[in-house]
């Protein structure tokens, strides 16, 4: 058979060079120590987010029952997209079953052939999925490289005078973990008419209502946001944050929006529940960065502006063992290998979470210094 044939040549490539994934279901009552999840804040088991989730399944169901444009916009999705623009400082808000579907919805329903649009050469893949189902016309930039973006637009702007152009970037990047220079790209996108699209999945909470708004960007008409639910809120969805115009044109012209089903009721109620926490109870971002500075400063890597920690490993396989001896002295942390990891190196990924107990903390810090000093050894 050709087809189990490419399968196992496949499965051969990924097995010499380090890059073989596998799922690891976990139980419920996992001991582990989890510094890899995306649970920033530690508010998805928050009792009151937990309580939020379960009401909403016993008032409406465990699914939304349609797509939003039918009969799957609750009361409740309504409710969430007010507070998530009044958070963020943005007008309207549009909710989407995932982060993915967010930047999807967005960048195809405003992008076509006869769009410009400028990527960071470090955005998530959902944006570049994204432009590739647009078929617009792309110009990849060098990372935070704030002139090439101007460069791009200046071009743009003298081979199509009035055309359309997008800027495609995050608040903070997953994988490096630095923060894009924010004001710099608002003030070139404005420059050429721009519409500078900032990914805030990895700012949202860990930054309370985000870089956009900690800029003093909030409500600029030329920034629109994405953001996961995912990740800080600790349940499940996204969402795109912009002018009220903006958001009525997705509801009509937003295929990953019109053709999916509402975001079930029980992750809707449980991020705005989230949402409410981490507005009102600021300690828990508070707590993210200081547990960031401290894990920097024990692996002897600069901090990241976000909650994820990137920290570089000799090889794919010297940071799959690193990861494999982690887990063995029971504490779990992500990898970054390629296609995963822009720039090509491999890394431990390792979350400065807030929900993890303090003394399981200071013990899991003290492993990572361990395991991680030992392959720099190795090298």
């Amino acid at each position: 058979m050709i087809w189990a044939a490419w399968w196992a040549a496949q499965a051969r490539e990924r097995e010499e060079a380090g890059l073989v994934r596998t799922l690891r279901p976990r139980p419920a009552d996992d001991p582990t120590t989890d510094l890899a999840g995306n649970d920033y804040l530690g508010l998805s088991r928050d009792p009151r987010v937990v309580e939020a989730a379960a009401a909403a399944a016993r008032t409406w169901g465990v699914g939304a029952g349609a797509s939003r444009l039918v009969t799957g916009t609750l009361a409740v999705h309504a409710e969430l997209e007010a507070e998530l623009a009044a958070w963020t400082g943005q007008p309207a808000a549009l909710v989407c079953s995932t982060g993915y579907h967010a930047n999807l919805a967005l960048v195809t329903a405003l992008a076509d052939p006869s769009t410009f649009v400028v990527s960071d050469a470090h955005v998530h893949a959902s944006l570049i999925d994204a432009v590739r189902l647009a078929r617009a016309r792309v110009a990849v930039v060098p990372h935070g490289d704030v002139d090439a973006v101007r460069r791009a637009l200046a071009t743009h702007a003298d081979q199509a005078p009035g055309g359309r152009a997008l800027v495609l970037v995050e608040s903070v990047y997953s994988v490096l973990g630095d923060a894009a220079p924010l004001v710099a790209l608002a003030d070139v996108a404005a420059a050429y008419g721009a519409l500078l699209v900032v990914d805030e999945a990895h700012g949202l909470g860990v930054h309370g209502p985000g870089l956009v708004a900690a800029a003093g960007l909030g409500g600029q008409p030329h920034v629109v946001l994405t953001a996961t639910l995912s990740k800080a809120l600790g349940a499940q969805g996204g969402a795109v944050l912009g002018p009220v115009a903006l958001v009525e044109h997705l509801v009509n012209r937003a295929r990953p929006f019109i053709f999916d089903t509402g975001l079930a009721p029980t992750s809707t109620a449980g991020a705005l529940a989230a949402l409410r926490v981490a507005r009102d109870e600021p300690w828990h971002a508070d707590r993210v960065r200081a547990r960031m500075a401290a894990l920097a400063a024990a692996l002897g890597v600069p901090p990241a502006a976000g909650a994820v920690l990137s920290v570089p490993m000799p090889s794919p396989h010297a940071a799959l063992a690193a990861q494999a001896d982690l887990r063995e002295r029971g504490v779990r942390v992500g990898c970054f290998r390629p296609p995963s990891v822009p720039d090509g190196v491999a890394r431990l990924r390792v979350t400065a979470s807030a929900g993890v107990a303090d003394a399981a903390w200071d013990q899991a810090l003290a492993e990572l210094a361990r395991v991680v000093g030992a392959a720099r050894e190795a090298a």
